[in-house]
């Protein structure tokens, strides 16, 4: 077939003609009426003629109309500030709607109803907003097959229960949305319901789950016009005090600082940080590292986990670099010791720009910049300090453009600096992306192209381009993937990537059900290939084949079944910490298991295991895992969970010496606990308890030297304690109060310690002492944020 004619095949598989089935249409009706958001629904405004009814079950049996006394009628209404929602969801027997109270974002065991908002009704984003049969508010901006919930606007809503079912009423802000700045809105729009005690969701447009895609299958909603939104312009001062006391000594501090959002336009905002105060953010939880890898930790400041969907396009960054630890170590004389090395780097203030147009073109722009960093060095022979700077003062910056067209595909742009004042490193990544769906979302075509420039004493720059085609839709679907990675490919300095140097091959198959059988509400079973290759010696980095199996019962317990087979002999190209050199890595088998129990019932509970055999003497993994959560009742819940890992004659790095690169033959165990507990005063007041006690050794019982040949043989004249034992605690206590919309004031006691030594301690009553005995600290900290809106205090004054 000649080029031409393949390209006219790919072009006509992509720009399809097909279309979805007809959208239902809601026209929102406009009023001048003040609507109190009480959920009584009251005004006479509301007897509306346009009504969102005859809902359809999205999951489990999907299709199937929602049944009589299970009804449900939406209405939506407009003025120059909001929209506004009202909802009538019906229910036969009110006494046994599900209602937890939770906090915020979070679902629990209760009812709820939402809308999905598309502004630009491109089928690609929604903005999201839950309202429990409990009263508590959820919400998330959403991407196909991603909800980011640690997204909060500030809007308002009231749920009650009645003696028909329970109705909500909800008043969307335009500031929580975005849309065009046309003289008529055209907007997409979906509504969903969940009876949690029957487990089943209800959308008012169906959403046909043979196809792949969700967001295109909304309906429309019609009858905006000719809005004048108010100037979106917020102030959140906030005021932070800590007192934090170990064994060195007391310490009290006093915080403040501003954040600030700003509409540009009703498509663009700007978000500004100054003097950041993450102080209460959740703690990390610290492991025992033996990898060759940092620890990649999650994302817990507000700043950077709110609407960053485009900054997040091509996985260039890890927002942790802003602000992390410092990226380099001072050089030291013989008689000098470092008495002080940040862990972080404090960040000055930050900035993000975000919108799209009305043509579709998304715009981002975020720029941090991060205070100039030291360490102290103490000269043991004159007794004098010096400091020496570890981290200058440093700029980073994310531009993202991404052009979105036919409902469901888009090209985008990306580019991450970082800049670092003086002769420190600099850096500089862009990718060029693309995804492209057919209209009826049958099939996906999508790839990136990635080029990095790392500036510092040595040039060098690397690239990454992949490729991949799917069939995203019906009961089989299968995906192709392959890419390309080299050697000096580098975005670990605003983003972060652990493996490169190597070409891959992947492909998946599956089967699914779409509507439930006489055993199963959910059935899906997959098939995986996967083989890549390192780019400079041609080995083996990974061969693996995978069978998966995932099923819901009619009861909704979930079953997850894992076979793994590594039928090839593979080498690891880092765990030797030298560039060049490889460790063997022999053939294995691994089988995993999960059961998790109707998370419905008042106690549920979770059971994993795992079984890594290696293709070497004695050498093999466990993996075991177990949790509970009782629900006292809908306002107090408490959950316990246990994980185990323990690894027998597993082989890994320990040291380099003039002989060579020497690894061990060793025992490792991991006992890991989690605490949590929730008492909701009401669905805007909670207390929280989190806890959480981390344990482990690495016991070694022989030494081996590395060959060039990348397999290992025994060492007998290595002789220096390279064993650990490692203990974490963690603890919070937290109080949080909604105050007002925005608003809200916490009270956190945390307190926290860690231990390590080369004595392993196989005790674990003796290793839960000792980390309380080490230097515990505590913290008690009171934070107040307060959510100002510019039209109210310039309304009042």
């Amino acid at each position: 077939m000649s080029k031409f004619k393949s390209a006219a095949l790919i072009f006509l598989i992509f720009y399809s003609f097909n279309t979805y089935s007809q959208k239902k249409v809601l026209l929102a009706k406009s009023t001048t009426e003040n609507i109190t958001i009480d959920g009584k629904i009251n005004e006479e405004i509301w007897e509306t003629e346009s009504i969102a009814t005859d809902f359809i079950m999205f999951e489990p049996d999907n299709g199937k109309p929602i049944s009589d006394n299970k009804k449900t009628a939406v209405k939506v209404l407009y003025d120059n500030n909001a929209i506004y929602i009202a909802a009538l969801l019906y229910d036969d027997e009110p006494n046994k709607i599900k209602k937890e109270i939770t906090k915020r974002d979070v679902f629990g065991v209760s009812d709820n109803f939402s809308v999905s908002i598309n502004g630009f009704n491109d089928g690609q984003q929604d903005f999201r907003f839950f309202v429990s049969s409990a009263g508590v508010q959820m919400d998330c901006l959403a991407i196909e097959e991603s909800e980011d919930f640690t997204w909060d606007a500030i809007w308002d809503s009231k749920a009650i229960i009645t003696n028909f079912g329970w109705v909500v009423e909800m008043k969307i802000p335009y500031a929580a949305l975005r849309f065009s700045n046309a003289e008529k809105q055209t907007w997409g729009l979906n509504f969903m319901r969940e009876i949690k005690r029957d487990n089943q969701r209800y959308t008012w447009n169906r959403v046909d789950t043979k196809i792949g895609a969700v967001i295109p299958q909304a309906g429309i909603l019609e009858g905006i016009e000719n809005i004048k939104t108010p100037t979106r312009l917020f102030f959140i001062p906030y005021t932070s005090t800590y007192y934090q006391q170990n064994d060195l000594g007391s310490d009290k501090t006093l915080k403040a600082g501003l954040d600030i959002k700003y509409g540009i336009n009703d498509s663009f905002t700007l978000d500004a940080i100054l003097v950041p105060d993450f102080g209460q953010t959740k703690f990390d939880n610290a492991i025992l590292n033996l990898e060759p890898f940092e620890q990649k930790l999650d994302e817990n400041r507000p700043f950077f986990t709110e609407g960053t969907d485009l900054f997040n396009k091509g996985g260039l960054l890890y927002s942790r670099r802003i602000g992390g630890a410092p990226s380099t170590e001072p050089i030291i004389g013989a008689n000098e010791e470092i008495i002080n090395y940040p862990s972080t780097v404090n960040l000055l203030n930050a900035v993000k720009v975000s919108g799209r147009t009305e043509r579709g073109l998304g715009i981002g722009f975020l720029n941090a910049v991060t205070k100039e960093t030291f360490a102290t060095i103490y000269d043991n022979s004159t007794n004098e300090t010096r400091k020496e700077v570890i981290e200058p003062l440093t700029n980073y910056n994310i531009l993202a453009l991404d052009q979105r067209f036919n409902q469901n595909s888009s090209v985008s742009f990306v580019n991450t600096n970082t800049t670092r004042n003086g002769g420190f490193r600099d850096a500089n990544v862009s990718a060029l992306l693309f995804d492209l769906n057919t209209k009826s979302n049958t099939y996906n075509l999508y790839g990136d192209f990635k080029y990095s420039s790392i500036n510092t004493i040595e040039n060098y720059d690397g690239f990454k381009t992949s490729l991949n085609f799917a069939k995203t839709s019906g009961r089989y679907r299968y995906l192709l993937s392959g890419k390309y990675i080299s050697k000096d490919y580098d975005i670990n300095d605003l983003g972060i990537i652990f493996y490169t140097n190597y070409h891959n091959a992947y492909a998946n198959a599956s089967y699914r059900i779409v509507n439930p059988t006489a055993n199963f509400n959910t059935f899906k079973i997959e098939q995986e290939v996967n083989l890549e290759i390192q780019n400079t010696t041609g080995k083996l980095q990974e061969g693996w084949y995978k069978t998966v199996i995932k099923a819901t019962t009619l009861k909704n317990n979930y079953f997850e079944f894992q076979f793994n087979i590594n039928p090839l002999n593979k080498f690891n190209f880092y765990e030797p910490r030298q560039d060049g050199r490889y460790v063997h890595i022999p053939k294995s088998i691994i089988g995993y298991a999960l059961f998790t129990s109707d998370k419905n019932k008042a106690l549920s509970y979770e059971i994993e295991s795992a079984v890594t055999k290696f293709d070497e003497e004695h050498r093999v993994e466990y993996i075991l895992g177990s949790g509970a959560k009782y629900r006292f009742n809908d306002k107090v819940s408490l959950a316990y969970n246990l994980q185990y890992f323990r690894k027998v004659n597993d082989r890994g790095w320990v040291d380099q010496d003039n002989t060579g690169i020497i690894f061990a033959e060793r025992n490792r165990e991991i006992v890991q606990n989690d605490l949590s507990g929730k008492y909701a005063i009401n669905n805007k007041m909670t207390l929280n308890l989190t806890a959480r006690y981390y344990w482990s050794y690495s016991q070694n019982h022989q030494f081996l030297t590395l060959q060039d040949n990348g397999y290992l043989v025994q060492n007998n004249t290595y002789s220096l304690n390279k064993n650990r034992n490692f203990n974490s605690w963690n603890f919070d206590l937290s109080y949080s109060w909604w105050f007002a919309p925005g608003s809200e004031i916490s009270i956190l006691y945390r307190n926290y310690a860690q231990e390590s030594s080369r004595a392993v301690e196989k005790k674990l009553s003796s290793n839960f002492k000792n980390v309380f005995d080490s230097n515990l600290t505590t913290i008690f900290s009171i934070s107040l944020r307060y959510f100002i809106d510019y039209n109210v205090v310039k309304n009042k004054f």
